[in-house]
């Protein structure tokens, strides 16, 4: 049976928002194909004159109202149903209908409408707007069934589907149910505030409010939206570097690290070279996928015979480290770089998925190889496993951009000339089409064109950059001379998604005013808005639909602030861009630049790079922007040794580009075009390029010890209370818990061989708050405020003069803060009559050895001397 229990209103689910925006977006979508229907159809009502079924059922309706009493507004939840059931693939199609009487005698008919296949149910929601009591009526109007065979509650041709004889289901009413609707709201499940503390996976079902926090890596295929959505940004996860549904660290603690390869200067007879750190024969990286707070990476390692290199990845805790698996890669293969969620189907076709029916899978997608078709592999992210692995996009048509969950849009080279076509394609495992291959319980469609759902003209060999809110594609292209033998112009054209029309062509260079791009991987589409850095400096940005220029921005800095990354950055309605001047927000609507951060370098003559006579770092790398904040490294396009000192990993504020923490970190992969870090659950997982090292970042456990005198002290003595906060996290468990603005002093202390005194932050390390509270015997509570722990050793202590005999129980809390998860520790204190004799335990008193000593040393100067009189009479 299946019944609505409750009406989840805070999510909307990925794969609808992405067929109903192509639905519109492609009108020559084609469908799979399905099975053709019969001309007869079952009808709801009284039976058809002139026919006579081959039985007629009895029925018993229910109806169900919930909660009730209800406040007024509130969502009424009603259930009907219908026995006895029909069979799987019969439906009660428009024959249920309640009649809701309102306190003021009015009357409103919901209905008719449909049950669920094969078991006679249906729901909906009403939002009562009286106070008073309301009265709800089911109606079951009949129902005749033809002969013939059905599937998904229709008659079919053919031979599919189940071959059924006619019925016919009678009319049946229930009684009226009274609901008592009232000016005070119904308290409802208590919502679940987000979590402050440390926690870990799995969060409970009953935490649904942590849905907002518990997205994984990467967003790519991410479509968001509602309420919880951050205002301006995007909905479609593009190329804007923007991870959202996920928390990151605040602070630089380092929960854990490990050495993934071997990194830092060579040292001897290079001098002050550095080793850029490689695993095997690739760059090592952070995960690649970080799914339900476990990470997964790919990498190379030594067979076991170690005279060959072979494709691993595996899988590990991302608060702890620990690995859960190692499997090596089939020859072919590749581990995951996406995510896709997957709903599984009801025990009846049309319901809703049932609990526990929702797969995830890691994938894999691979383009043609000549003749040979690319493939989809799905890896079971318990096990690593494949789970799924089918035809993928045919000879001709590439690998595509997993634009939305589940869908891919990929462009198809017709060949000799004749042009292009746009395909819109899903991965899921049921594309919709009835012919199905077997996997485990999970049907799939081992061919590709029953995959297809779109398939347009298309004017470039590309995709382009998208504004899938928009639905404009930008494609740029590269105008050159042989008397150049490099770019002098650009051209950008803007096509619609929707139809493949071409909107707009333009051409960049300086004889138009335009000036030339500085690189098109600058180029980003968003807010109905194409920009693109140009060799000046400044960024130009055009309206998608009708090419309008519509504003540029100012030059951050001159002269450096006209080099800059190959990466953009958009979220929040601001467009980011890092160059060798610093990292800078502009808006999107205007152009103007919103907020600059610099990085000065401590020391002079450490790098050419300057902004208004003081020498910064530059900012040549690809950074994210999460959670409010930006991160970003400090780099330069083509290092050279010995290598620049300083460099770090900065995480800054999106809003008002403060800084919020920094950390000695170095990353150069892929040219500094990629960021080397995965974020989720709050934690950042990076690899550092300057050791070699894997680091994650996020808060960790604390723990909080409390000691007291252990014997009874007489009242009006003061008592020393004393106890340490300590950090329990892997990477450095027993050390200190110290200030949020000492971390990365402490961090780069404690790992990354950085005196104590640094160079970046103020010598003092600051401690953390201790609240201490006494609970007498009778409850009395005393607050004895706060002590503040000692930053290098993590101890604490303050006096306290009980007011009273009796017993005490002292409690010492450390609420925890970004960095460290709460932690609290009790102790006793017992306080007796000042004129009461304090019994103090008999001591065994020591012997006296000074005397033995001093006699044994005596005897030994008195033997040696005689020992020297007889050798001397000897001679």
């Amino acid at each position: 049976m299946h019944l609505s229990k409750k009406l989840v209103n805070t999510t909307t689910l990925v794969t609808v928002l992405s067929i109903a925006f192509f639905a519109a977006l492609l009108p020559n979508a084609i469908e799979p194909a399905k099975a053709q229907l019969a001309a007869t159809q079952p009808s709801s009502g009284p039976l058809p004159s002139g026919v006579t079924p081959l039985i007629t059922i009895t029925t018993d309706p229910y109806l169900s109202c919930t909660p009730n009493p209800i406040g007024l507004s509130q969502n009424l939840l009603v259930n009907m149903w219908l026995h006895p059931a029909i069979h799987v693939e019969r439906q009660f199609i428009r024959a249920f209908q309640v009649t809701i009487t309102k306190p003021d005698g009015t009357k409103e008919v919901i209905g008719p409408i449909d049950s669920y296949c094969g078991d006679s149910t249906a729901w909906f929601e009403y939002v009562p707007d009286q106070t008073g009591t309301w009265k709800l009526k089911f109606d079951f109007l009949g129902m005749y069934f033809p002969t013939g065979r059905y599937l998904d509650g229709s008659i079919v041709t053919g031979n599919t589907g189940n071959a059924l004889d006619s019925a016919y289901y009678k009319p049946s009413s229930t009684p009226e149910i009274e609901v008592t609707v009232q000016q005070d709201m119904i308290a409802s499940w208590p919502p679940s505030p987000l979590p402050t503390d440390y926690w870990t996976r799995p969060a409970l079902p009953m935490n649904r409010e942590w849905w907002i926090i518990l997205g994984n890596y990467p967003s790519t295929g991410v479509v968001g939206g509602g309420s919880n959505w951050p205002a301006n940004t995007n909905k479609y996860m593009s190329n804007y570097n923007f991870v959202p549904y996920v928390q990151a660290p605040s602070s630089a603690h380092v929960v854990w690290y490990r050495e993934d390869a071997i990194g830092g200067l060579v040292g001897g007879t290079t001098g002050q070279i550095s080793l850029a750190p490689r695993g095997g024969t690739s760059e090592v990286t952070a995960p690649n996928v970080i799914y339900s707070g476990r990470c997964y990476r790919a990498y190379t390692k030594a067979s076991s015979t170690g005279t060959v290199s072979q494709n691993y990845w595996e899988c590990f805790d991302l608060r702890t480290g620990k690995q859960y698996w190692e499997i090596p890669l089939a020859p072919g293969q590749t581990a995951p770089t996406i995510l896709t969620y997957e709903p599984g189907g009801g025990e009846v076709p049309g319901a809703i998925e049932t609990s526990g029916s929702w797969r995830v899978y890691g994938v894999t997608i691979t383009g043609p190889s000549g003749n040979t078709p690319g493939r989809i592999i799905k890896y079971d992210l318990d096990t690593g496993v494949v789970a799924v692995n089918i035809t993928g996009p045919p000879s001709g048509v590439n690998a595509g951009t997993f634009y939305a969950d589940p869908w891919v849009l990929s462009v198809q080279n017709l060949g000799a000339g004749k042009g292009y076509r746009l395909i819109n394609w899903t991965i899921a495992n049921n594309a919709g089409s009835e012919v199905f291959v077997s996997v485990g319980t999970q049907p799939i469609v081992d061919n590709f064109t029953q995959r297809v759902w779109g398939n347009i003209s298309w004017p470039f060999s590309s995709l382009g950059t998208v504004d899938y809110e928009a639905g404009v594609a930008v494609s740029t292209g590269s105008v050159s001379s042989n008397g150049t033998g490099v770019a002098i112009g650009q051209t950008i054209m803007a096509a619609s998604l929707a139809t493949g029309q071409m909107l707009w062509n333009i051409t960049t260079d300086l004889s138009t005013g335009y000036e030339t791009f500085f690189s098109g991987n600058t180029g980003v589409a968003d807010h109905g808005k194409f920009a693109v850095r140009m060799q000046n400096g400044q960024y130009y940005c055009w309206d998608l639909v009708t090419g309008k220029q519509i504003w540029k921005s100012p030059l951050s800095s001159w002269p450096w602030g006209v080099f800059a990354a190959y990466s953009v950055h958009s979220a929040y309605g601001l467009l980011y861009t890092f160059d060798y001047a610093g990292v800078h927000a502009i808006d999107w609507e205007t152009g103007k630049q919103m907020w600059t951060f610099t990085a000065p370098t401590p020391y002079a003559f450490e790098t050419p790079y300057h902004v208004d006579n003081i020498e910064d770092y530059s900012w040549h790398s690809t950074g994210a922007v999460v959670d409010g904040k930006v991160f970003a490294y400090t780099n330069e396009h083509s290092p050279n040794e010995p290598l620049a000192r300083g460099w770090r990993l900065f995480c800054i504020n999106a809003t008002n580009g403060q800084n919020i923490w920094n950390v000695t970190e170095w990353s150069n992969v892929g040219g500094g075009r990629s960021f080397p870090g995965a974020f989720a659950d709050g934690y950042l997982a990076v690899f550092n390029w300057y050791q070699g090292f894997l680091y994650v970042y996020g808060k960790g456990k604390s723990a909080t010890t409390v000691e007291t005198p252990d014997v009874a002290v007489p009242l009006g003595t003061t008592v020393l209370i004393k106890g340490k906060v300590l950090d329990q996290s892997p990477a450095q468990p027993g050390t200190p818990c110290v200030a949020k603005e000492s971390m990365s002093t402490q961090m780069e202390y404690l790992h990354m061989q950085t005196p104590i005194d640094g160079i970046w932050h103020n010598a003092s390390i600051e401690g953390v708050p201790v609240t201490l509270t006494a609970i007498g015997a009778d409850g009395s509570v005393t607050e004895l405020g706060t002590a503040t722990t000692n930053g290098y050793y993590g101890t604490f202590s303050k006096e306290w003069t009980p007011p009273k005999e009796g017993t005490y129980e002292i409690f010492a809390s450390f609420a925890g803060d970004d960095s460290y998860g709460s932690s609290a520790a009790s102790a006793a204190v017992s306080v007796v009559s000042a004129n009461k004799e304090i019994t103090i335990p008999e001591q065994i008193t020591p012997p006296d050895y000074t005397l033995a000593i001093l006699g044994s040393a005596i005897a030994v100067i008195v033997a040696v001397a005689i020992v020297g009189i007889l050798l001397y009479r000897k001679k």
